[in-house]
């Protein structure tokens, strides 16, 4: 494994880390982690070399908002001194919090729940403009540098979906440790972008990427179009290894995040992340990347990366379900059913009401009801 120095800390992070939002779980249900397989996972990577485990207050929760299994999950399998062997990051749930006492009980709770004395990364979750001035006036900043005096937070991050303007802005306004960002590179000009990791990489501020691979995007049935290009190059690699190379290219990342649900996937990357150093991509090869960046901007309509904020949908639309078909569709070129996999979604777009809660927590700011529509009338149904 290969490690990258945090700025500003004595800390070096692998350059993967171990992202806990797509645990494998029983029964297709997302808040039944199967633990055993899970664990086996976690202590194998760590086994590895991997020293950064990246958790949330919601992360395998069977509905947004509520409590997951993953810290607890999390806290279980770093039991029995796996816990002093890496850096353990878990973030502040802003989605739920509305009072200025709760910033102090949900961090215990946390601490409780992953069985820990402190955090090393305190990350504020989910950033927005509108977030950010919200939890500003309920003190934030003081929160963080009271529990960082209190040795319960070693070093304050956040994470970020929102506008590159107030990427900026944020960035501007406290000492953070590091940003985490969505960045691939089909994602270069979305949300913080490439604009917004260099301006962090210029106030001193380090960055972790989380959705290298898009979601599983870049990793597997690419178009035709795409393999060619892939396939043109001289040097022989899967889809997955170039898309953390993009990513990991970049001087200013230092770790790449990912969610694994396999053993096959996490060994995978561990032997990707163990062979890519910054600033190992050629000028061919970044040319290579805009082509391939024009090749699906052509094709793939819906920015969604399965991040399952949306669900569950109180009318039973299976959201990120519906928006992977019109993608489908859309890149074969294609409106069958059979072919899109619309078939076996039972939650159809038909049940949506347009209540538009789904749209108030997408990272991505998708018009979620009115894809809704363009996929009953695609598909009819």
């Amino acid at each position: 494994m290969l490690y990258r120095r945090l700025k500003n800390t004595d800390i070096e992070l692998s350059s993967l880390g171990f992202g806990c939002m797509r645990l494998p779980v029983k029964d297709n249900r997302l808040e039944k982690i199967d633990y055993p397989e899970a664990e086996r996972m976690l202590h194998y990577a760590i086994d590895q070399g991997v020293n950064f485990v990246d958790t949330a207050y919601f992360y395998h929760a069977s509905i947004f908002g509520m409590r997951g299994e993953s810290e607890p999950f999390v806290g279980q399998a770093l039991s029995n001194g796996w816990r002093h062997k890496i850096y353990l990051a878990t973030k502040m749930p802003l989605f739920i919090l509305k009072e200025k006492q709760q910033m102090e009980s949900f961090l215990n709770e946390q601490l409780e729940r992953l069985r820990t004395d402190y955090v090393d990364f305190y990350l504020l979750h989910g950033l927005n403009g509108e977030t950010w001035d919200r939890i500003l006036g309920l003190g934030v900043l003081e929160f963080l540098n009271r529990k960082i005096a209190e040795g319960k937070i070693r070093f304050p991050s956040f994470s970020f979906h929102g506008r590159v303007e107030d990427f900026i802005r944020i960035c501007d306004s406290y000492n953070w440790t590091y940003a985490q960002i969505q960045y691939n590179y089909m994602d270069i000009d979305i949300q913080a972008g490439q604009k917004g990791l260099k301006y962090a990489e210029s106030k001193g501020i380090n960055v972790i990427v989380m959705e290298p691979l898009k979601g599983g995007k870049l990793a597997q049935n690419l178009p035709q179009e795409m393999m060619n290009i892939l396939d043109g190059s001289d040097k022989k690699k899967t889809p997955a290894e170039w898309a953390m190379q993009y990513v990991l290219n970049e001087r200013a990342v230092i770790s790449a995040l990912s969610g694994m649900s396999s053993m096959t996937q996490l060994m995978e990357n561990i032997d990707i992340a163990g062979r890519i150093n910054a600033g190992s991509l050629s000028d061919d090869e970044m040319k290579m990347f805009n082509a391939l960046k024009n090749v699906m901007e052509k094709k793939t309509r819906i920015g969604c990366t399965s991040c399952r904020y949306c669900m569950p949908c109180s009318s039973g639309v299976e959201i990120p379900e519906i928006l992977a078909t019109l993608n489908n569709a859309a890149v074969w070129n294609d409106h069958s059913p059979l072919l899109t996999g619309y078939f076996r979604i039972r939650g159809k777009a038909s049940k949506c009401i347009g209540c538009g809660e789904c749209e108030e927590v997408c990272p991505q700011q998708l018009p979620i009801s009115t894809l809704m529509k363009e996929a009953v009338t695609l598909f009819r149904n």
